[in-house]
C-alpha cells in the first residue's frame, strides 16, 4: 500500500539468473534494479503523500518503477530511467499495470550529456543508489542539470557506506533535510534543495 492505494510489481522470479559475466566485466553491472528495496518502498510513501499535479518528476535508477508509479498515481508527470534496458522494461510493465502514466528511458549516468534532451524537473527522486564511493562525484555532478527553478530531490538510502560521503559533499551546494526514517529496516530520505533556487 502506498499513501493509501495497492500497487501490484511484476519482477523477475530469479535474479540471480540475470547476472551477466560479460556485462559485469566491463561495467561492474548487477542486476540490482530486480529486487524491491526498503528504500524504494519508504521514498514512494512519501513521494505518493504529495500533490504532484503536473510537476515535471525524474526517476534515476527506477529499477522496478515503484517511486515513479506513485509519483505519476499524486498527478506528476513522470520519466523513469534506469541504463538496464531490463529494468526500463519492466518498470513500463509495472506502471501500465498499476493504471499510472509514466514514460521511461534508458539513460546512464555515465553519459549524462543524454539527460540533456528531458529538459529539467521539478522533482528528481533516487533510491537506494550510492553502492559505492565512486558513485557520490558523478551523482552530486548531474543533480543540477537535472532541476529547474526551485526543484527539490528526494532520495532514499539505506545508509550504506557511501551515504555520509554524498551527504557532506551535498551540503556544500544543497540545503539537505531529513524528510523521513525507518528504523528496521534503516532507511533515510532527504530532501535537497540547491542554494541558489532557494
Amino acid at each position: 500500500m502506498v499513501a493509501g492505494r495497492e500497487i501490484a510489481l511484476r519482477r523477475p522470479r530469479d535474479s540471480e539468473g540475470l547476472l551477466d559475466e560479460h556485462a559485469f566485466e566491463h561495467e561492474e553491472f548487477l542486476p540490482y534494479w530486480a529486487e524491491l528495496w526498503p528504500s524504494a518502498i519508504a521514498l514512494a510513501e512519501v513521494v505518493g503523500a504529495r500533490a504532484l499535479k503536473g510537476r515535471r518528476v525524474l526517476e534515476l535508477g527506477c529499477g522496478l518503477g515503484l517511486p515513479s508509479i506513485a509519483a505519476a498515481l499524486a498527478g506528476g508527470r513522470v520519466l523513469a530511467t534506469d541504463w538496464s534496458p531490463a529494468a526500463v522494461r519492466f518498470a513500463a510493465d509495472n506502471a501500465r499495470r498499476n493504471g499510472a502514466g509514466v514514460t521511461v528511458a534508458r539513460r546512464s549516468w555515465s553519459s549524462p550529456e543524454a539527460y540533456a534532451a528531458d529538459g529539467r524537473f521539478d522533482l528528481v527522486l533516487a533510491s537506494d543508489v550510492l553502492y559505492e564511493r565512486r558513485d557520490v562525484a558523478p551523482l552530486l555532478e548531474l543533480l543540477p542539470r537535472l532541476l529547474a527553478s526551485r526543484g527539490e530531490v528526494l532520495l532514499a538510502d539505506p545508509e550504506r557506506p557511501p551515504f555520509p560521503a554524498f551527504l557532506a559533499r551535498a551540503r556544500e551546494a544543497f540545503t539537505v533535510a531529513d524528510v523521513a526514517r525507518r528504523h528496521a529496516p534503516s532507511v533515510r530520505v532527504v530532501r535537497l534543495i540547491l542554494r541558489q533556487h532557494t
